[in-house]
């Protein structure tokens, strides 16, 4: 069995590569590279747990010869500057090139990143710290997020300008962002009316494009549509929400998870796994639930949970984790080096987790930030998160007969100061809605703001 270079991409002739669109019956192999561990210091500086290196568990699609790391790195979520540097970009580079540098010595070698990530300047930091290794130890994801611009000349110059940033000649994998949408937003006018679709298949088949896919965020019939195109096209991947809470139990306008993988899977099309923590939320869980899967499980994190129910179903390629830490990484490498998968009690037990989690209201907000910048400055995305913060603590007084009332009160009111400037609160949301077409969650943002500031403000005046 190979070891160090189990999962590093295999030098294919672009004839030979073609034949993938042709995707059939192959079942996927799951690779398991292997050398000696090391110590790693935890976040309070102590040598404690071993993060494995040269174990990652790798997936292989025939007649594909990629092998893919089932951690796959998403970058939307880079560490960020407290100002932007002097030609604009937010993010803290010297630290993005470190996290690069420790995933790819622990066998991570799929990134995946979008034009519109991170103010628009995810590419380009992952283009920088990619750069710095050999081009066969990683494979680039990136994405046409033509949603507002969906013109031929514009799309395509998003695409050329992807490369450009990323530093590359071809990509690995290309995907229409985020389709499911209807209107100016669907798969027909973004892609078909404009001829767009035409020009990618010429370019995958040119090469510059390796593996030619989609992601999703939508409605069901959208997604069927887009599906049966399958037969002409023929995706090389398929990008999906999934995760044991989304399986059967997906919110807004999502599509159950079981029902996407399974209809993906009859047509034996790999799939990339975003979401399998919906934006931290499945570790950041109310204290019984929190309770429950440490209980089980006292040596691993909760996450852990997550990223074994999706890494275990076969036709998985990679699941994505937006790393902004590195205690994240180091944690989530450990899940994977390698996977021990779930069995058909612990799937159970996720399943039943997932249905007590629906006793409590959170706001399905991901951390994703396409709804931002809010012209009126609010901070959206905080604003959400400090409510679904208080709901897990059991920070969330519904009366002032409540036993914690006055500790809850302050907590909530407290935590919403200091996690959200006074100018960047919900009491500044005018209602204007231009918020809502972005969000993959089809959360009524308005509303949601409308809803937290009424409740605030019982708390400030001790109305409830």
């Amino acid at each position: 069995m190979e070891k160090n270079d189990m999962c590093k991409k295999d030098k294919m002739n672009r004839r030979n590569f073609l034949k993938i669109v042709g995707i059939s019956t192959v079942a996927a192999t799951a690779g398991v590279c292997g050398c000696a561990p090391k110590k790693e210091a935890d976040a309070s500086g102590n040598a404690a747990s071993e993060v494995p290196e040269g174990k990652m568990t790798c997936r292989n699609f025939p007649p594909s010869p990629d092998r893919v790391s089932l951690l796959g790195y998403g970058c939307m979520r880079w560490p960020t500057l407290p100002s932007p540097a002097g030609d604009g970009n937010v993010i803290d580079q010297e630290e993005v090139n470190r996290l690069v540098d420790y995933a790819i010595g622990h066998g991570v070698n799929y990134f995946d990143t979008a034009p519109v990530y991170v103010q628009g300047w995810s590419e380009r930091s992952t283009g920088m710290a990619l750069k710095r290794h050999p081009r066969e130890k990683y494979f680039i994801a990136t994405k046409m997020s033509n949603f507002d611009r969906s013109d031929f000349k514009s799309s395509v110059e998003m695409y050329h300008d992807s490369m450009k940033h990323l530093q590359v000649d071809y990509i690995d994998y290309y995907l229409l962002h985020s389709l499911g949408s209807s209107g100016k937003r669907s798969f027909k006018v973004r892609f078909l009316d404009n001829g767009l679709l035409d020009y990618l298949l010429k370019e995958r088949e040119a090469g510059r494009i390796r593996h030619l896919g989609w992601s999703f965020h939508g409605s069901k019939e959208e997604f069927d549509f887009i599906l049966s195109f399958h037969e002409k096209v023929h995706w090389d991947f398929i990008q999906i929400q999934l995760n044991y809470s989304d399986w059967k139990y997906a919110t807004g306008n999502n599509v159950n998870a079981d029902y996407l993988y399974a209809e993906i899977s009859r047509r034996n099309i790999p799939m990339v796994i975003m979401e399998p923590l919906l934006g931290g939320r499945l570790s950041k869980l109310p204290e019984h639930i929190f309770s429950r899967l440490k209980a089980r499980n006292p040596e691993s994190s909760v996450a852990s949970w997550a990223f074994r129910f999706a890494g275990t179903l076969p036709m998985v390629l990679t699941v994505l984790s937006g790393m902004t830490y590195m205690e994240h990484l180091q944690d989530n490498i450990r899940t994977y080096s390698p996977l021990v998968p779930l069995t058909a009690e612990e799937n159970r037990f996720l399943l039943d987790t997932a249905l007590l989690m629906r006793e409590y209201p959170t706001v399905p907000c991901n951390d994703c930030k396409y709804c931002m910048p809010c012209p009126y400055g609010i901070d959206i995305p905080g604003v959400l998160l400090h409510y679904n913060k208080c709901v897990n603590e059991g920070n969330i007084p519904q009366s002032r007969m409540d036993k914690n009332y006055a500790e809850a009160r302050r907590a909530f009111l407290v935590g919403y100061d200091r996690s959200v400037p006074k100018l960047r609160q919900a009491d500044h949301c005018v209602g204007c809605g231009q918020c809502n077409p972005h969000c993959p969650q089809s959360i009524d943002i308005p509303k949601e703001l409308r809803r937290i500031d009424a409740y605030a403000e019982k708390l400030k005046q001790e109305t409830l």
